[in-house]
């Protein structure tokens, strides 16, 4: 069985919410299985799924560029080591470029990207270790999404550590602009229902059926408890099912009746998402460094 460390507790901490004593016990438990404990706490103590993919992990930026006929558009998200660099105007510039490159280029390939030529005359990946030389970090070009539509774009920025682009259809640009503050402050998974794959519904099913079998009632009416947290599921993680951050007494579904209009589709970045930085243990590094020097 694999040691339970302190950084595993914290990142199941991080995972789920719960107390330090609970994740190390379920860490124990399944043998420092991250995702086994990770379920069996979603299991005994009735957690939700996750939220890691909103945690901020690595340094950078999210950059939007939308045309102004509002049909082509572009996020990117550029990484660099410390917070300082994230706020360097040039760093914010290089982003800016790119998101602007992505949009006009109609890029999706980060290694085409690269090799793509800047306004300047050098390519970006030229431009990118010029920049790297003068601001003293890694600088790295994480993901790109490009967006054109025959109904309309919105953009939101939340700051620069959170972008959203709305593909949508009908309704105004108000409408536009309030879905994509939506998003970014909801994080929903995708736009409807029909969209969230079998697999995800079915492990969700499974932790339900063993949250709900704690219970000890009847099968029946287990059946039905865990159809309802299935629908609730759904609720929380599509876009539709959303209650409406400007209203929380209609969904977005409802509001897009209102204003006939729909969602085509939408891209959500937030900075590091999925990003697990490395932890310094500094007492640790001083000892390995006084081992090398015997």
């Amino acid at each position: 069985m694999a040691a339970i460390s302190a950084s595993m507790v914290k990142e199941l901490r991080e995972l789920t919410g719960l107390g330090m004593m609970e994740c190390k016990k379920a860490l124990t438990e399944t043998g420092g299985d991250m995702k086994a404990a990770e379920d069996l706490l979603r299991i005994k103590s009735g957690a939700k799924a996750n939220k890691a993919a909103g945690r901020i992990a690595a340094e950078g930026v999210i950059s939007a560029y939308l045309a102004t006929n509002a049909q082509t558009g572009a996020l990117v998200e550029v990484n660099c080591e410390t917070d300082f660099v994230a706020k360097n105007e040039d760093f914010i510039n290089f982003a800016k470029d790119i998101a602007k490159l992505v949009a006009e280029k109609k890029l999706t390939d980060i290694a085409i990207l690269s090799e793509t030529v800047l306004s300047g005359g050098e390519t970006v990946e030229a431009t990118r270790k010029a920049l790297v030389m003068k601001l003293g970090e890694n600088i790295s070009i994480r993901r790109c999404a490009h967006h054109t539509t025959e109904g309309q774009l919105a953009s939101y920025l939340h700051g620069t550590k959170i972008g959203v682009m709305i593909d949508y259809q009908g309704g105004d640009e108000t409408l536009g602009k309030d879905l994509a503050m939506h998003i970014a402050a909801s994080k929903p998974v995708c736009v409807s229902k029909d969209q969230v794959s079998a697999e995800v519904l079915e492990h969700e099913r499974q932790i339900f059926a063993a949250q709900a079998a704690e219970s000890g009632k009847p099968a029946n009416i287990i059946e039905k408890m865990v159809d309802g947290r299935i629908t609730k599921y759904l609720a929380e993680v599509t876009l539709l099912g959303q209650p409406f951050v400007k209203d929380a007494e209609q969904t977005v579904e409802k509001l897009l009746k209102k204003k006939s209009a729909t969602v085509n589709s939408f891209t959500l970045f937030v900075v590091g998402e999925g990003i697990e930085k490395k932890a310094e243990n500094f007492a640790e590094e001083v000892k390995a460094q006084m081992g090398q020097a015997k």
